[in-house]
């Protein structure tokens, strides 16, 4: 059986890729070879497998479960890519330490982030008398990324039927 979603973002988001931008950010967020952002399959089955065990749900059946990436859907990718919109996708948040009211030397991080958008996914071979509990932790999953217990990230994943 295959389950079909939509990862809707509310708030700006970053799924890091693990590179830096030299001296222009500290970190980047994944993007595909369109420089379009998207969700690794890796980061939700991540997140899903902590929300069934956090429910104490069986385990076992996610294993021959296949997530594919959460993308930006075909048509609004190709009129992005045809207008040279991708820049205006991301943006740029700046921090610092604060020690005793005053900023730590050396502590600015600057992160790139995605403005709120929604993504379109797959997940295949899901058995079917374990689709509900993939359902139900999909649910569960509201924030997701960098930062996700400071503010980014704030997301629902929803079933297309």
């Amino acid at each position: 059986m295959t389950l079909k979603y939509t990862l809707t973002f509310f708030d700006y988001w970053h799924l890091g890729s693990g590179l830096s931008a030299g001296a222009k950010l500290d970190s980047s967020v994944v993007k595909d070879s369109d420089g379009l952002p998207y969700a690794p399959a890796k980061t939700i089955k991540g997140l899903v497998r902590e929300m069934v065990v956090l429910e104490t749900l069986e385990i076992n059946f996610l294993h021959q479960c296949y997530f594919a990436n959460a993308t930006i859907k075909k048509d609004e990718k190709n009129e992005i890519i045809s207008n040279k919109l991708q820049n205006n996708l991301y943006d740029v948040i700046a921090s610092t330490k604060i020690e005793n009211g005053i900023a730590v030397d050396d502590s600015l991080r600057e992160i790139e982030v995605v403005i709120p958008l929604t993504l379109y996914g797959e997940i295949l071979d899901v058995p079917k008398e374990d689709c509900d509990k993939l359902k139900q932790a999909l649910k569960m999953i509201k924030r997701m990324g960098l930062n996700r217990n400071r503010g980014l990230g704030r997301c629902e994943f929803k079933e297309i039927k």
